[in-house]
């Protein structure tokens, strides 16, 4: 027979549903008996996959062999998780209809733990006053749970590190264990070694950036009490100058083991002046052009300059940056903004000419605080449609715009003081950890200008895993702004008003579509804010994931008034991909107590779900 015969028979066989050995693939795994151990994790340590959802990802063949191994697999993972009586009692590989897919189920008995008993420290007495218990509640494996290989090795590791970094930079630290048949104690034995400080510093591979940019920025000097962390707040330290496409900053240690260990600083420059240009589409900003121009060692010295420009059909204009770093000390830094912008809503625009000069403190990776003064020129008027409307003359006034023109123009001088604490990992996609943040504004009074006002606002942000695939994450803010005269409601600008609803708000309802609501049905802004988020984001396959989320909120009227019982909630659905810029998402949300009288675009809501398209995590 000819190979052109040979192959349409081939063909015509898959057709009908027979394949040849090894064209069988996994359509799932399912585990029986499993309660100590999380199922992905587990998923995760097999050899044998499971088939990618979509047509075309990836397809996985089933091998009996690899499966077998798997089995053995299984045993040791939970041996190294404190299971050492775990076993497989059964497997079955269950063919589908086509006989081109098999789902396979395992069955395991996981037996009684080996719990940790006590755990002993031994060699740690040269740490200060009370840090020896501190460090034992410190440790990722406690008393009273399983034995885990990974768990020791992280406690150990642990160990080490609080001893180099208090001082002690050749600290080493050895478990050992007592057994019984259903416990174990833990011993951690310390060498703490000489105590040591920094010694001489060298710095290696920058060109055109002096020895002294480099030197200030490290949070040690020659002489210092040797500490792991200061090394390691250094490194991060010179990355933020922006300087460096690479650094690397390491101890040199000596098996004579030097009490002034010497310090080596390697970088790699990179360019100085970058030109960037983005373009991209929401559905709430529609088109989107950036295009920005920054130069990272603007006149020497490590300070940095540029200037950025937006086009969308939400917000357009141009922002100006300076920045000088190490201002009197490695953790304080100066920085300028200027901009022009222009802001469109539903209900009004806004111009904002002016800038800001701030004083910013950086006292770790986790902790900063700035304070800044601000001067600008807010200019807000009120859309034409609504203006020429009779029904919003006593919004506008009630507002202090001018109902006439609808214009609200001023100046506004003010300070403010902004603190910020965060322990996420992962900025553009968090998976732990959270993030306090709180400002405070005050114009006014003894300063010029034609705005008196306090502002307050606070954001915080949660992130719990849930599983290796599931992260639990929450979000909730609050605001207010009040005018010094509280008969005076146009000493707070149009612009800082408080709205709701859009893509990282209330997904229910479109950009600032939640406020208060005016006489014609415009939402009109309002002085007090609260909101809340909470979804539940899993990883589904690949770069694929999805979210489930309920969010809520409202605006008021007038400062400091929130009221919980009188709350606008919105349940919805999403999809996330994975990119290097963070995930592109797509949310659609549902009013569950839509707002009566809304209108949209002039006309009465009568659609009560939005979509939502944008990159980025919600929060």
């Amino acid at each position: 027979m000819c190979r052109l015969g040979r192959w349409l028979i081939v063909v015509a066989l898959a057709a009908a549903g027979c394949q040849e050995p090894g064209t069988i693939t996994v359509r799932s795994i399912d585990f029986v008996g499993v309660q100590a151990i999380d199922t992905g994790r587990l998923k995760n340590a097999l050899a044998t996959r499971v088939n990618a959802k979509l047509p075309w990802g990836r397809k996985y063949s089933f091998d009996r062999s690899r499966l077998d191994e798997d089995l053995k697999r299984i045993e040791a993972f939970y041996a190294d998780r404190g299971y050492p009586n775990a076993r497989v009692t059964n497997v079955q590989a269950v063919p589908n209809d086509a006989k081109d897919a098999v789902s396979v189920t395992i069955t395991i008995v996981e037996g009684t733990p080996v719990l940790v008993s006590n755990l002993e420290l031994a060699g740690f007495e040269v740490l200060p006053g009370a840090s020896i218990e501190t460090l034992r509640e410190r440790l990722p494996i406690q008393p009273g749970q399983p034995w885990d290989r990974q768990q020791v090795i992280a406690a150990r590791d642990l160990a080490t590190n609080e001893l180099r970094d208090q001082g002690y930079p050749y600290a080493k630290v050895t478990v050992g264990e007592k057994p019984d048949p259903t416990s174990v104690v833990l011993m951690f034995r310390a060498e703490p070694g000489p105590l040591a400080h920094f010694g001489p510093i060298e710095m290696v591979g920058n060109q055109t950036v002096e020895n002294r940019i480099i030197l200030r920025q490290l949070t040690f000097k020659t002489g210092d009490l040797y500490r792991r962390s200061l090394v390691q707040d250094s490194q991060r330290r010179l990355y933020g100058l922006q300087l460096f496409q690479f650094v690397n900053v390491e101890t040199i240690q000596t098996e004579q083991q030097d009490p002034d260990v010497p310090v080596r600083v390697t970088v790699a420059e990179g360019k100085h002046q970058r030109v960037n240009l983005g373009v991209g589409y929401g559905t709430e900003e529609k088109g989107r052009v950036d295009a920005g121009y920054h130069h990272v060692n603007f006149l020497g010295g490590g300070r940095t300059a540029g200037v950025r420009g937006r086009w969308s059909s939400l917000d357009r204009g141009i922002r100006l940056e300076f920045n000088q770093p190490y201002l009197l000390g490695p953790h304080l830094s100066l920085v300028g903004e200027g901009q022009h912008w222009l802001t469109f809503t539903p209900a009004y625009q806004s111009t904002i000419t002016g800038g800001r000069v701030m004083l910013r403190h950086e006292g770790s990776q986790y902790m900063s605080w700035s304070a800044s003064f601000l001067n600008e020129r807010d200019n807000s008027t009120v859309t034409e449609a609504y203006r020429d409307d009779p029904d919003v003359r006593n919004d506008l006034i009630a507002l202090g715009l001018d109902p006439e023109t609808g214009h609200q123009d001023g100046t506004v001088n003010a300070f403010a003081f902004d603190l910020q604490r965060s322990t996420a990992t992962n900025l553009l996609n968090a998976r732990n950890g959270y993030q306090i943040a709180g400002h405070l504004e005050y114009a006014g009074d003894f300063l010029p200008g034609q705005y008196h006002y306090t502002a307050v606002t606070a954001d915080t942000r949660h992130y719990l895993p849930l599983s290796n695939r599931l992260t639990w994450a929450n979000r909730a803010q609050a605001g207010s702004i009040s005018p010094l005269d509280e008969t005076q409601p146009g000493q707070v600008p149009f612009s800082k008003k408080y709205f709701l609803g859009g893509a990282t708000s209330i997904r229910g309802w479109g950009r600032f579509e939640v406020s208060p609501v005016g006489t014609s049905g415009l939402p009109v802004g309002g002085n007090t804010m609260f909101a809340f988020s909470s979804e539940v984001r899993a990883s589904i396959i690949g770069r694929v994931g999805g979210v489930a989320f309920l969010d809520g909120g409202n605006v008021w009227d007038n400062g400091w008034t929130i009221d919980l019982s009188d709350l606008r909630y919105a349940v919805g659905l999403g999809v996330r991909y994975e990119t290097a810029v963070g995930p592109i998402r797509f949310d659609v949300g549902q009013q569950l107590n839509p707002i009566d009288g809304l209108l949209i675009d002039g006309e009465p809501q009568t659609r009560y779900w939005r979509f939502h398209f944008s990159i980025g995590q919600a929060f």
